[in-house]
């Protein structure tokens, strides 16, 4: 099968926001106070149109279940992951990156009206942190995309991964949740500090510059919600604007 490649057009709004943060950390929070902005006020404070979110995690979660469902009903050896719930191979997190390529092709595809692409995902550096993930990211996503990292400490995503867990919803993207052991091993330890180091303001991917800001949450104003987040949201996603249209501009 040949995969063929599709681009949006460009639009007034982000065209694409890259979500990246440790587990738990707030960005489907961040999705959700959005969602239930009205659009008008949604473009003219935050610089995001109508959303269409492309998060890793659905795929990540049909791969174990269909493991599960292969060994247990068909008892034929699980395709993608561990019993005890790791991927077989270490390049499978950067199939779902290939993945997320693929389905923001298909939208621009198939959409009929210009949105902003939320593509949210985790990596700690156990998994080749971003550095790794973002060499995996197709031109067209990096050269149309701005980065909003949300920024917390382990001790604090930890915190946050016990508290959303739901044992009757594994499988949501809002309660799902990791055992400590998987959150210690794989997201402990985080390289943005190295991936963003070299500039303030963009990252770097095979010479294509990205717009990125940190968003700051150990003090978890995302559960919180409401006015407070989103002054603070505001504040930031301007900044990311102001450096979005400066790149828009060379």
């Amino acid at each position: 099968m040949t995969i063929k490649y599709y681009e949006c057009e460009m639009t007034e709004f982000f065209p694409i926001l890259i979500m990246n943060a440790r587990p738990g950390a707030g960005k489907s929070e961040i999705t959700r106070l959005l969602h239930q902005i009205p659009l008008e006020e949604r473009i003219s404070r935050f610089h995001v149109g109508p959303m269409h979110l492309l998060d890793d995690f659905p795929f990540l979660w049909a791969w174990l279940e269909e493991d599960d469902l292969l060994e247990r009903i068909f008892q034929r050896p699980r395709l993608h992951t561990t019993s005890d719930g790791y991927f077989k191979y270490a390049d499978m997190w950067h199939l779902l990156i290939q993945r997320l390529n693929l389905e923001y092709s298909k939208w621009c595809r198939d959409s009929d009206r210009e949105s902003t692409v939320f593509i949210e995902f985790a990596r700690g550096a156990e998994l080749g942190g971003y550095q790794a993930a973002y060499q995996h990211l197709s031109d067209i996503i990096l050269q149309r995309a701005a980065c909003l990292y949300v920024h917390v400490s382990y001790e604090e995503s930890l915190r946050k991964n016990r508290k959303r867990y739901n044992p009757a919803r594994p499988d949501s993207i809002l309660e799902h949740s990791l055992d400590d052991e998987k959150m210690e091993r794989l997201y402990q330890n985080d390289d943005w500090q190295d991936f963003s180091s070299s500039n303030p303001t963009h990252l770097t991917v095979r010479d294509i510059q990205i717009p990125y800001v940190v968003l700051e949450n150990e003090d978890d104003i995302t559960t919180l919600g409401g006015t407070a987040l989103g002054e603070r949201l505001e504040s930031i996603l301007g900044r990311l604007w102001t450096i979005w249209q400066e790149k828009q501009k060379i």
